[in-house]
């Protein structure tokens, strides 16, 4: 369950400007300030099944996003590639992968 919600927490940092303002308020509260359905349910006076419906929708369409968009699949990609070269310039290791890393890196955007 956290890795769920570790990724849907990025998702939404990536696609949120892409949600209408609902959407985007029903996953803060849920994801961000752990808010309960019932909890958010009571702050916008509808059911907890509407409340559900939203976010399961919302999921849905954040990961249509990420297929099609893949921003954060690049962010992913991005920061093993930092975090490697970081650690063949800490060891002092060859770096005759480096220009293939940083060619790869480029290719991401």
């Amino acid at each position: 369950m956290l890795e769920k919600t570790t990724r849907i927490n990025y998702l939404y940092d990536f696609y949120q400007a892409l949600l209408t303002p609902k959407q985007q308020s029903y996953m803060s509260l849920y994801y961000l300030d752990d808010y309960s359905l019932g909890e958010i349910a009571d702050e916008y006076d509808v059911s907890r099944q509407a409340v559900y419906d939203n976010i399961k929708r919302t999921e849905a369409m954040l990961e249509e996003y990420e297929e099609k968009l893949r921003l954060f699949q690049k962010f992913q990609d991005r920061s093993r590639l930092v975090a490697r070269m970081k650690d063949i310039l800490e060891a002092g290791s060859s770096l005759s992968d480096l220009p293939g890393m940083l060619e790869a890196l480029e290719k991401l955007d």
